[in-house]
């Protein structure tokens, strides 16, 4: 059963939305051009008509009656007969036209009414044409409430389409998440078994042993349990859908100083020195105790993977402020170039110097749940200086530990 605040849940459900939305504004805009393409045909084809039934009114002249809604003024008569609306003529047109053959033509309202005015000077003789567009404006009023309807209908008709189509076309991705979960949950289940039983073995062959042996099976007992919380962390991750786990009180110098021993044996394999620097005060911080582990898991790794024999590596925690606790793992490998310091964090990101270096998922890994905890964590590098890495996270109880 899925959880209500599963974050893959909500992705997909926002891109969903995101998609529909997409069609509907795009089939909105169709709409909404058709429609302004449409009203300026007509509103173009209604000029022209009026331009047209103006001039041959003024051509037949006051001697045949003009068609209905246009009035024509010469100096002696006006046509139709009977009364004339309110403003006609005018008089302050005749200027526009002063030589024979001079034509001018605009719209005016008068009286709360638009005209289209046409204005001519033949042989010496002013004209004046009026023609009303009152059916024109209806005729324009009725097309935009037409456009504002079919506007309607196809917003929604494109938001039901799209969002049918926004599902079938999520469905691909939510049934891969859906396995992908499957199979993290399956696999976690299926190795938690073996795991545990190989940690009790080794718990029994610690207690057995003595010397050296025993500090190695110690080594091995610690590894194994920090396996089987990985897979623990999977199976829960699985199970509960994402959900973000509880913080809680972790002291990150203790962690430190067991990840620096996990590591020693290979480190002294690799001839390269490997020591935690801190004072003896708590580091304590809010934070997943198996995520952090992980975190310096990962930096440790890297740091050995590119130190050379005779190399060192050194782990630093201090206090810089009141709210944070801060850690360094720096090293003297082979470094990278200083444009690469966002780069390292990327999934496989490759090197800007040419040489075709992988930075690989580590990195990535450990910025995500460095983020996922409130804390941030950046790196500095030289090529052939090595390189540094700064993690800083909040501590968990600033007053309580200036004792």
């Amino acid at each position: 059963m899925k959880a209500r605040g599963d974050p893959e849940e909500r992705a997909l459900r926002r891109a969903r939305w995101a998609i529909t939305a997409q069609i509907a504004v795009v089939v909105s805009l169709l709409v909404a051009v058709a429609g302004a393409v449409a009203y300026g045909m007509l509103l173009s084809g209604q000029h022209a008509d009026a331009d047209r039934t103006l001039a041959r009114t003024i051509q037949l002249g006051p001697a045949t009656i003009p068609p209905g809604c246009v009035w024509l003024f010469t100096p002696g008569t006006h046509t139709p007969a009977g009364p004339v609306p309110p403003g006609m003529p005018l008089p302050s047109l005749d200027a526009a036209v002063p030589s024979p053959g001079d034509v001018h033509t605009e719209r005016r309202s008068l009286e709360g009414m638009t005209y289209t005015i046409r204005v001519e000077n033949r042989d010496g003789v002013v004209s004046q044409a009026f023609f009303e567009e009152r059916y024109q404006i209806q005729d324009r009023s009725s097309l935009v409430f037409g456009l504002g309807v079919a506007e309607v209908l196809a917003l929604l008709a494109a938001v039901l389409c799209g969002r049918v189509l926004a599902c079938r076309a999520i469905r691909p991705l939510a049934d891969a998440l859906r396995r992908q979960r499957t199979f993290v949950a399956d696999a976690s289940h299926e190795l938690r078994a073996p795991l545990t039983r190989l940690h009790t073995r080794a718990q029994l062959l610690a207690r057995r042993a003595s010397g050296r042996d025993a500090e190695d099976l110690d080594h091995l007992v610690r590894g194994t349990r920090e396996l089987g919380e990985v897979v623990e962390d999977l199976l829960l991750s699985a199970q509960a859908c994402g959900e973000r786990p509880s913080l809680e009180p972790v002291e990150l110098g203790t962690l430190a100083e067991e990840a620096v021993a996990a590591e020693a044996v290979r480190a002294g394999e690799s001839q390269v020195r490997l020591a935690v620097t801190r004072e003896r005060r708590p580091y304590v911080v809010q934070g997943v105790p198996t995520a952090l582990r992980r975190v310096l898991s990962a930096l440790l790794d890297n740091a050995l993977g590119h130190t050379p024999p005779g190399g060192s590596i050194e782990v630093w925690l201090g206090v810089p402020d009141d709210r944070h606790v801060e850690l360094r793992v720096r090293d003297t490998g082979v470094g990278f170039p200083a444009a690469d310091a966002d780069r390292v964090f990327e999934r496989f990101a490759r090197g800007s110097d040419g040489d075709g270096r992988r930075f690989g998922l580590g990195l990535a890994l450990v910025r995500e749940v460095v983020t996922g905890h409130g804390g941030t964590i950046a790196a500095a590098s030289k090529p052939g200086a090595g390189a540094t890495f700064t993690l800083r996270l909040l501590r968990a109880d600033p007053a309580g530990q200036h004792a």
